[in-house]
């Protein structure tokens, strides 16, 4: 047993296992970075959603407090195609009195306005809004249906049959707001 030579205390690592943590290392991290970008790109989505959501409950809310002899002049069914001139009379201070026929001008200049992102802007771009963002309005004996399409970013079945608001196809998306106004 004299014979056999003393094993040497292994003082560090090997070349392989410093590739193998690394290796291990560069994956982690990877995989963070991939999944910051599916998070990122699904709370764009969410807030896209509650935009549009915010919006129809918006016009609803315009619509029932005016009067409700004025409630088919917000009956439209290309809000966002282009927005219109700013109304010769604003109806946005407590000093100015409106007629009903003026405030649905004015709310429907605003309501579009926020729709296509026009209050915010980079250069002469609207950027605050919802991408490609479409509206239409229908009345059926009081009952109002507000339909907000805009455009998402991956594709998905897109239901053609239920509402033909927006921009069919594959990347449409939509929130349908009905309510009665009396």
């Amino acid at each position: 047993m004299k014979n056999i030579p003393k094993r040497k205390k292994q003082l560090g690592m090997t070349f392989i296992e410093v590739l193998v943590a690394l290796f291990i290392l560069v994956t982690g991290l990877l995989g963070a970075v991939a999944m910051q970008l599916s998070v990122k790109k699904g709370s764009f989505d969410a807030m896209q959603r509650s935009l549009a959501s915010a919006l129809a409950q918006d016009i609803v809310e315009r619509m029932r407090n005016n009067d409700p002899t004025a409630l088919a002049n917000y009956m439209k069914s290309d809000y966002g195609a282009a927005l219109d001139a700013v109304p010769a009379k604003r109806c946005n201070t407590a000093a100015t009195v409106c007629t009903p026929a003026e405030m649905v001008i004015n709310d429907t200049y605003e309501w579009e306005a926020s729709l296509m992102g026009a209050n915010v802007l980079q250069g002469a771009v609207n950027t605050g809004g919802l991408v490609g963002g479409r509206a239409c309005i229908s009345n059926t004996l009081n009952a109002i249906t507000v339909v907000v399409s805009w455009q998402g970013r991956v594709e998905i079945s897109d239901s053609k049959k239920v509402n033909t608001c927006g921009t069919v196809g594959n990347k449409r998306r939509q929130v349908i707001v009905e309510a009665f106004i009396n």
